[in-house]
């Protein structure tokens, strides 16, 4: 939910703050007050494109400032915004709240912010996606698209038709990857061939050689002892002859073994009980001494005798070599690239036998993917009647109760650029990353009128009402989210625009709904009124300001709304009239 918006610099807006809260909330003012600066306000938040031009005159750049909570919408919009929060390494404020906040320069310079991090536009836009739905004039034109007719259908069926949706785009992604591994392996057989056979003679050498993981590591150290074998056998036995005595020596040579057992025999001996208690500690070092000699002796006895083993190193760390002058830096790293070598050599098979198993998986992932396709169709074709009767029933409710709308489903046949066609049922389909199908919006003006296109039969206040009526059907799937609709009354009045207060009210019940409108019909309907004023300095500034309205001024400005009778007793009786039952209908209905 939005819960507080601060915008500075922004067209007529010079410093503005406005709060929201549950329910209906309300912007009017007089034309040119810069209500509409509002609605582009939350664009510029949901990531918009960012415009110079809107920086007001004077100003160096223009800041919107935006606080959202997440307590109200469902589970999957909160994991939603929690994932982009984590991924931006944006923090909560101490309530729980979540700024966002967007500033345009005058030099066209853009920069976003979100949870005290700087972070790209895109990421506001992904922030704001499961919080906030802006509905402009420029929204109810892209309904005419028929892309967005096929969101709104797969939204209003959503329980069916998505993971049916979702099977399909995983098996299409199966039979993509095995058509082009195919289509790539036919092309290119030759090339394929070749690279196959220079990889198998790679291979082929490096398993001669069969290195060991570390080993040129190993052998360098190898062979760094081996050379200095004479004086490192020089150096063991000198030391081992100064613990045990030269090997050529009586059996009392004149070791250090030798002299300390007869120091210690002479301490055991003697008849002070002093001297004899320094006997153990001369029986530890014996004990050490021996255990350092003994390690010597197995030390010398491991120093290879044969003069060729350093030339068999030298020659196997050239076979090594060999090797990682090819492949890689080292051992390890050729051992690496022979394994990736092995992975790619398996889908390297352009033998027929292999071209052929690889067809018949082609086949076998197309089968799947039509399958997919049509239960993907008939899903939707099914949900297609069942849209069309809750938006026709709530054109009733739109004063609009001769139309009806028919959504239909078809399919979508392959151009003769497609380079991925499917046989369905004969036909030859483009398999698109949303299915076969494409859906079409048509209107019936009235009893009797042929159905049309949305684009060819709807005005711009049919438009509106459709956009409404549809978005109050499709309410249930984003409960809690924020709406925000822009003129949405535009080309519509009397008994029309009470209609569209009542399901803009009704839809507030699920939502939190913000209106931008100049139809006192539709104000009355608020749960809050917000008024734009505009303000002139004298020196042909004009600023504006965002204020909440108490009752008895809500009553001056729907009587200014209702043909600007806001000076007259009988536009304020209408105006309280017109209140008391708006707000009556609210309560019946709660």
């Amino acid at each position: 939910m939005l819960t507080e918006i601060r915008i500075d610099g922004l067209g007529v807006i010079s410093t503005a703050t406005a709060q929201f809260h549950e329910g209906l909330t309300v912007l009017t003012g007089e034309t040119g007050a810069g209500k509409t600066m509002v609605v582009t306000s939350l664009h510029l938040l949901g990531g918009a494109r960012a415009d110079a031009g809107r920086v007001r005159l004077g100003a160096s750049k223009a800041v919107v400032e935006g606080r959202f909570t997440v307590d109200d919408v469902n589970d999957a919009a909160r994991a939603e915004v929690q994932q982009v929060l984590e991924s931006a390494a944006a923090e909560p404020d101490d309530d729980g709240s979540i700024i966002a906040i967007r500033s345009v320069g005058s030099d066209g310079r853009s920069r976003a912010h979100l949870g005290g991090r700087g972070v790209p536009a895109s990421v506001l836009a992904d922030f704001t996606a499961p919080l906030l739905t802006v509905h402009g004039q420029n929204d109810q034109l892209r309904l005419q698209r028929p892309e967005q007719q096929l969101q709104a259908l797969d939204r209003f069926a959503d329980d069916t038709v998505g993971p049916l949706l979702r099977e399909y785009q995983a098996h299409r992604r199966t039979w993509l990857d095995a058509r082009t591994e195919l289509l790539e392996r036919t092309a290119r057989g030759r090339e394929l061939a070749l690279e196959a056979e220079r990889l198998q003679q790679s291979l082929t050498e490096i398993d001669a050689v069969a290195p060991e993981p570390g080993e040129d590591e190993r052998l360098v150290a190898e062979i760094r002892r081996l050379s200095d074998l004479d004086s490192l056998r020089e150096a063991a036995v000198a030391a081992h002859a100064a613990l045990a005595g030269p090997a050529d020596a009586p059996e009392d040579g004149g070791g250090a073994l030798d002299a300390l057992g007869v120091a210690r025999s002479r301490m055991e001996t003697a008849e002070d009980p002093a001297l004899a208690e320094l006997a153990p500690r001369l029986g530890e070092v014996i004990a050490v001494v021996v255990d350092v000699t003994t390690e010597l002796s197995g030390y010398l006895s491991d120093l290879p005798s044969d003069p060729g083993a350093l030339d068999s190193l030298l020659t196997r760390q050239a076979e090594l070599k060999t090797l990682t002058r090819k492949y890689a830096a080292d051992i390890d790293g050729v051992l690496a690239w022979a394994d990736e070598a092995r992975t790619r050599l398996g889908s390297l098979d352009v033998s027929e036998e292999a071209l052929a198993a690889l067809a018949a998986e082609v086949d076998a992932a197309a089968e799947r993917v039509r399958a997919a396709a049509v239960k993907l169709s008939a899903a939707r074709s099914k949900a297609a009647g069942a849209l069309a009767a809750a938006v026709s029933a709530e054109l009733g409710g739109l004063a609009m109760g001769k139309a009806k709308l028919e959504v239909q489903v078809r399919p979508v046949s392959a151009g003769p650029q497609d380079s991925a066609p499917l046989a369905v049922d004969g036909a030859e389909l483009h398999a698109g990353p949303t299915g076969v199908d494409e859906v079409e919006f048509r209107l019936a003006a009235h009893s009797g009128a042929q159905s049309l296109p949305l684009s060819k039969s709807a005005s711009g206040g049919e438009l509106s009402r459709v956009m409404l009526a549809l978005e109050v059907v499709l309410a249930g799937s984003d409960h809690g989210a924020t709406m925000v609709f822009d003129e949405v009354d535009a080309g519509v009045g009397g008994r029309a625009a009470v209609e569209i207060g009542r399901r803009l009210a009704r839809l507030a019940r699920t939502h939190q709904v913000i209106v931008v409108t100049h139809l006192a019909q539709v104000a009355a309907f608020a749960d809050t009124h917000l008024v734009v004023n505009k303000s002139d300095d004298g020196e042909g500034a004009v600023n504006s300001g965002v204020r909440a309205l108490t009752n008895d001024e809500r009553v001056v400005e729907l009587a200014r709304m209702l043909a600007g009778l806001d000076d007259t007793e009988t536009g304020r009786a209408h105006a309280w009239e017109l209140l008391n039952i708006a707000r009556a209908e609210r309560m019946a209905a709660y």
